[in-house]
């Protein structure tokens, strides 16, 4: 498999938002857009055009990006999540998949997406 290019974001603070899309571009990667929302994130998805994508765990309202994460794993788009909490926030099902722990950095950024 190639190593992913188009990464869809999905993330609620708009400042760690927009340091990920700064990151990808310097990793030379293109975001293929940004999502605050499950239904954002959803809809965008929809839209096709992502290899792969940075999953925050918990969104605002309380909402989890489950949803999401269950929406690449059926369309076989690697992920990873990123997450500030510890391996309980992430759902059962998708402990396996990569981690990106916050504060990031770029060579976490470059890591968990080498490691997809």
């Amino acid at each position: 498999m190639t190593e992913p290019q188009q990464i869809l974001i999905v993330e609620d603070e708009p400042l760690i938002a927009m340091m990920l899309e700064d990151f990808l571009e310097v990793l030379e990667k293109r975001p293929a857009g940004t999502a605050d929302t499950v239904a954002g994130a959803l809809a965008r998805l929809d839209e096709g055009g992502v290899d792969a994508a940075i999953l925050d765990v918990n969104l605002r309202g309380g909402e989890i990006s489950t949803p999401v994460a269950e929406a690449l794993a059926a369309r076989g788009i690697p992920f990873v999540f990123a997450t500030g909490g510890g391996e309980e926030s992430v759902d059962d099902r998708f402990r396996d998949r990569p981690r990106l722990t916050k504060p990031f950095t770029m060579d976490g950024v470059a890591k968990a997406l080498e490691s997809l």
